[in-house]
């Protein structure tokens, strides 16, 4: 895959999950490492209100960008994304959840079985 990113720390990260998506046959992480390596203009960007509208009690969703605090959340659910704005991550810890980083995430679980993409 050609690294399109010029952040160094995206590029590894793009890189590392490509790679481990080869080796553990996970179509999750190839997706999440394609959606990485864009412009960032282009990334994805997530409200609170469309992680409480679209995930299920105790999900683990994946956002291959930024996860914005727009919104209520009340559901208790695991967040990773390549970023988070302050109120996104205060919201979602109070109501229960966790917020992760994508590299945490997919040392948890590195063939992605049970996890849902967002964005």
């Amino acid at each position: 895959m050609k690294l399109k990113n010029k952040n160094e720390g995206t590029r590894k990260l793009v890189d590392r999950l490509y790679a481990e998506s080869i080796k553990h046959k996970s179509g999750l992480w190839k997706s999440v490492a394609e959606d990485l390596n864009r412009a960032r203009r282009k990334r994805f960007e997530v409200n609170l209100t469309s992680i409480e509208k679209y995930a299920s009690p105790k999900e683990t969703i994946v956002v291959p960008g930024v996860v914005l605090g727009s919104g209520v959340i009340k559901k208790h659910v695991t967040v990773a994304a390549l970023r988070f704005s302050g109120s996104a991550k205060e919201k979602i810890e109070k109501a229960g959840g966790k917020c992760l980083s994508l590299e945490e995430l997919h040392e948890k679980h590195p063939t992605g079985k049970g996890i849902r993409i967002l964005g």
